[in-house]
């Protein structure tokens, strides 16, 4: 009896996604592809207007681009960096309309459970050969199949962090919600009349934060009244300026570079331990505050933007059996390389299967939400990620443990204890399997057990 190919749900129809599909195809299983928007890459069309770091080298994944090659696809100029809305337009698009992979993704389809055929979360003997089946919605009702395996690159875009210091939502946040946008909105572009001549309050410390602010001075330029005001939780605001002309990929370095001459030259206000608390609609403004209403400070704004990060939404996974680090809500294995608590390098070593299966055999969590909370994810790392767990569900154990990506540095890893604590350049790739974020880190370790070395 002929066995039947593997059938592979992918939940996410972004990059990662698209990029596991062709991964699941290239092997000759079945994959299906489960979109919550309307079209293929809806989140990326959201940031459209954002030029990404890496140039289009680092933003194809190979098996991928076997696919595009096969139906005539031009491929761009690889030293070339795009904005999201070419990704979506030049890449994205082509791959998932143009391609195999057409018949196997299904849009405006949201995933509402995924669970065991006849199993629930509690049942354990033979859970390992039923099934998965995953409920979702779309416009013809609730829909059912059936999966081998299952892989959640359903990404965090829609799941962004609240603007309260304490991780959770600021008192009042509801009443000024219309004040408020969340992660990078198009200040240069279709939010342009939103932000012009507007006092504008950013939180947060990383691209997306750095980026808006940036864009806000340029807007200052065109209407003077503009007034970027940055509320920064931290003490330190050189922590967001990144590794410069040290990092690898050239055009984050300019950015931090960029913004920290901005901040040196008082084109930025600076509100630093700012942790908020509550946020009051007061006329047609908000007054952003920390403390108690009588006793803390306070920045009055016309609009705030929330660039906080994101947070993964584990709500339809309830019924299988997760492993999550306490603390970044991502696979265990993973955390001691990407905790920002140890270390904040963004050069995180290539990861796979490995590290990112749970302890429910065949479900796996790649791209952005297997960082859980953690910043400084990289495409190229889920395309490294995707390949590898595909790999492994093909029963390919020597490809799935084979590192077939080098990640370029960030020449920065501020750690969080010793005289590390200034900047320095990460030291090397570790050795596969060690759980340190670079060479010098995994020396320490084994020498102090005390974290990285990096500096």
């Amino acid at each position: 009896m002929t066995q039947q190919p593997k059938t592979v749900a992918i939940i996410g129809a972004g990059p990662v996604g698209l990029a596991a599909a062709a991964h699941v195809l290239e092997r000759g299983m079945n994959p299906i592809v489960l979109e919550a928007g309307p079209a293929a890459g809806h989140a990326v069309g959201q940031w459209g207007h954002v030029r990404l770091f890496s140039p289009w080298e680092y933003n194809i994944d190979r098996a991928a681009e076997r696919l595009l090659a096969s139906s005539g696809w031009n491929s761009p100029d690889p030293q070339v960096y795009p904005t999201g809305a070419e990704l979506l337009a030049q890449y994205i698009e082509p791959l998932a309309n143009r391609t195999a992979l057409r018949g196997h993704i299904h849009t405006s389809s949201r995933v509402t459970a995924i669970g065991r055929v006849g199993y629930d979360k509690v049942k354990s003997k033979g859970r390992e050969q039923a099934p998965f089946e995953i409920r979702y919605q779309n416009g013809a009702g609730p829909k059912t199949l059936r999966a081998d395996a299952v892989i959640d690159a359903s990404g965090t875009w829609s799941s962004p962090n609240p603007a309260g210091g304490n991780g959770i939502a600021a008192t009042g946040k509801a009443e000024g919600a219309a004040n408020i946008a969340y992660a990078m909105p198009d200040v240069l572009g279709r939010d342009r009349a939103r932000y012009a001549g507007k006092a504008v309050a950013v939180i947060g410390s990383g691209h997306s934060a750095i980026g808006t602010l940036i864009d806000l001075v340029r807007l200052k330029r065109e209407a003077p009244a503009t007034q970027p005001i940055w509320l920064l939780r931290g003490d330190n605001p050189n922590k967001a300026f990144g590794g410069g002309a040290n990092d690898k990929l050239v055009a984050r370095g300019e950015l931090g570079a960029e913004f920290a001459r901005l901040v040196a030259d008082g084109e930025v206000k600076i509100e630093t331990g700012f942790a908020v608390s509550r946020i009051d609609k007061v006329g047609e403004q908000l007054r952003i505050g920390t403390g108690s209403a009588c006793c803390g400070r306070a920045v009055v704004a016309d609009q705030l933007v929330v660039a906080t990060g994101f947070r993964p939404d584990f709500s339809f996974l309830r019924e299988l059996r997760l492993a999550l680090d306490p603390a970044l809500e991502c696979a265990p294995a993973l955390a001691p390389l990407i905790d920002p608590n140890e270390h904040s390098c963004g050069t995180v070593r290539p990861h796979g299967a490995r590290e990112l299966a749970q302890p429910e055999p065949g479900l796996y969590i790649a791209g952005m939400k297997s960082y859980g909370r953690a910043p400084t994810f990289l495409m190229m790392t889920g395309y490294e990620q995707v390949r590898s767990i595909v790999a492994d569900i093909a029963g390919d154990r020597a490809a799935a443990e084979r590192v077939e990506l080098v990640l370029p540095e960030t020449g920065v890893c501020n750690v969080s204890a010793g005289p590390a604590e200034s900047a320095g350049c990460c030291g090397g790739a570790p050795a596969p399997g060690a759980t340190a974020c670079c060479a010098a880190d995994e020396k320490s370790k084994a020498e102090t057990g005390n974290g990285c070395g990096c500096g």
